[in-house]
């Protein structure tokens, strides 16, 4: 969620008790729908009851992710309030941590995986080098893994350690699947998410030149997908949407194998001729 919005991230606590702002409902959505194409698909299959919740989760990652990636002078702030708010500490009223204490009051939200992901964001800021694969899994666990968990707690399971398992394997597939997308556009920003120690044993992250590189990692992040998606059906609810959301995630990855590994630069994108009946296939399958 980009904060040129003009909303404040700042607000008046007594005010937002209870109920969410719709004004923060109204931006929950259009973030969702606008900066998230494919979760925004997925969100569509969720039942009504959870799915403006699952919109207003989505919204205070993105904002403490945008405010992150834009460098944004109030990032560290905002980081550290929600790690505060995770870890039972005194903190800032972000809007971020206002939104959080109204889900917890519905739902066991994991404060923990919370103060992960907060961990994941101070990486950014440090501008950390990912130096092995642990790194990069570390990482991603932190950035996504967390917040699948978090999200498991909103659509209940059956056996939750099983279920966080594999809601934390999914999301590392998702971010190493970005990583992956973007690597041409996180290059020109000079940001690299791959791990050193891969690219030295693979020789070269430029284009035409990476194929072999590009294969190690997309085998990576396919064993996260089995993994995760094979825990769809612990879930007690939103098991199609879940599916969804993966298989056409996952589906990225075979666009990089059909533009050849990244022979071609630029991000791969997959259509939604390709992508409605990969999610319609994943559907039928986690019925």
């Amino acid at each position: 969620m980009s904060v040129r919005s003009g909303l404040t991230h700042r607000v008046n606590p007594i005010a937002l008790r209870g109920a969410a702002a719709p004004r923060d409902l109204a931006e929950a959505r259009y973030t969702t729908h606008r900066r998230a194409s494919t979760f925004s698909l997925a969100c569509r299959m969720l039942p009504a009851a959870i799915r403006n919740d699952v919109y207003l989760l989505y919204l205070v990652f993105r904002t403490l992710d945008d405010l992150v990636d834009e460098q944004r002078p109030e990032a560290a702030d905002h980081v550290e309030a929600a790690s505060a708010w995770a870890l039972g500490r005194p903190g800032e009223r972000t809007r971020e941590v206002v939104l959080l204490d109204r889900m917890a009051d519905t739902y066991p939200i994991p404060r923990g995986a919370i103060a992960d992901f907060c961990e994941g964001m101070r990486q950014d800021l440090r501008r950390e080098v990912l130096v092995t694969e642990d790194d990069v899994d570390r990482y991603s666990y932190r950035v996504a893994g967390a917040v699948g968990i978090v999200m498991t707690a909103l659509l209940g399971a059956e056996d939750p350690v099983r279920a966080h398992g594999a809601a934390a394997a999914l999301g590392m597939a998702m971010q190493r699947t970005n990583i992956l997308r973007d690597i041409d556009e996180d290059a020109a920003g000079g940001r690299v998410y791959i791990a050193l120690e891969s690219i030295a044993r693979f020789g070269s992250l430029a284009p035409g030149r990476r194929e072999p590189l590009m294969r190690d990692q997309i085998v990576r992040a396919d064993a996260l997908y089995e993994e995760g998606l094979a825990g769809v059906a612990q879930l007690r609810q939103g098991r199609r949407a879940v599916a969804a959301a993966g298989a056409m995630y996952r589906e990225i990855l075979r666009e990089i194998e059909r533009r050849g590994y990244g022979t071609l630069p630029g991000r791969a994108v997959v259509s939604m001729p390709r992508k409605a009946p990969v999610a319609l296939r994943a559907m039928l399958h986690a019925a």
